[in-house]
């Protein structure tokens, strides 16, 4: 059966498939539509089959906070090769995922696939996409923070493989347009020292006994003796802490402040209790996801 070139453009357009694959499918279901649509989703999920045991590194950091900053989302979606990852087909999925989140708010990753928004499932997006990009495309993580009583603010680094989501809490009637001002520092910081933790309670246990048992080992072999070790190590973790804690990190714009003194000097200034309660810090090197 002879396909015309706008029945391959029709199917292109309500699948996003290449004219090739909507040819081939259409040929394949002697010219039936629904037929054909069936095929390219079977061609996404043979696709994705095929690489579900490969390596997805690249991709998009991609941030949504309201207004009024009441309301906030981080989201990373991955795909294996930068250029798919700055292809207009993958950064409009990842937008669509944003959205789907924005709109849906659901609790994880897995509800996040299974939900419908825009009349279309996030899972089948996702699979059409893999079939049409032959990539793994993956939906990796995501954080949404919502409340009547916080502030939100966003930082995407260019190139966007780096974001934040910086949160303060209490904020009472602080005009949020100057706290945002402070946050989106706060923010770039988090973005640039690459704290792990937001203050020193945060801090394991077991991370913390590991580093001073490195601490330790160190001074034992520069001839340190026993008896002082410990002051050593402990000496040793409030350095450490200065670099890991964000609170306690050198202010990047004035480096005689902390980012806990710049919050209280906010607080001061403007009559409130602002605090710094959590910030989450995507970046697509992260080992733990």
């Amino acid at each position: 059966m002879a396909i015309s070139a706008v029945q391959v453009k029709e199917l292109r357009d309500k699948t996003g498939a290449g004219m090739m694959n909507c040819k081939k499918a259409l040929t394949e279901a002697d010219g039936n539509f629904e037929k054909a649509i069936e095929i390219l989703r079977k061609k996404g999920a043979s696709v994705a089959a095929k690489r579900a045991e490969r390596d997805a590194n690249e991709g998009i950091v991609k941030t949504k906070v309201s207004d009024d900053g009441k309301f906030g989302v981080i989201l990373e979606v991955n795909c294996e090769t930068d250029f798919v990852a700055k292809s207009d087909d993958f950064v409009n999925f990842a937008e669509f995922v944003l959205n789907a989140i924005v709109s849906e708010k659901p609790a994880d990753v897995e509800a996040l696939k299974s939900l419908t928004f825009d009349g279309k499932v996030v899972n089948d997006e996702l699979t059409n996409i893999t079939g049409k990009i032959g990539e793994k495309i993956e939906i990796s993580r995501f954080q949404l923070e919502e409340g009547d009583d916080l502030a939100l603010v966003d930082y995407i680094h260019h190139g966007a493989k780096l974001g934040v989501l910086v949160k303060a809490e209490n904020v009472g009637n602080v005009d949020y347009s100057v706290l945002s001002s402070v946050l989106k520092d706060v923010a770039m910081q988090a973005a640039a020292m690459k704290p792990r933790f937001l203050s020193v309670s945060e801090v394991p246990n077991e991370v913390i006994e590991k580093e001073k048992e490195i601490y330790k080992e160190v001074a034992k072999k520069e001839g340190k003796p026993d008896h002082i070790l410990d002051k050593i190590a402990d000496g040793r973790l409030n350095k450490f802490y200065q670099e890991v804690c964000l609170l306690k990190q050198a202010y990047i714009k004035e480096n005689a402040k902390t980012i806990a003194d710049v919050i209280a000097e906010f607080n001061k200034a403007n009559s409130s209790e602002v605090k710094l309660t959590a910030f989450f810090r995507y970046h697509l090197s992260d080992e733990n996801k």
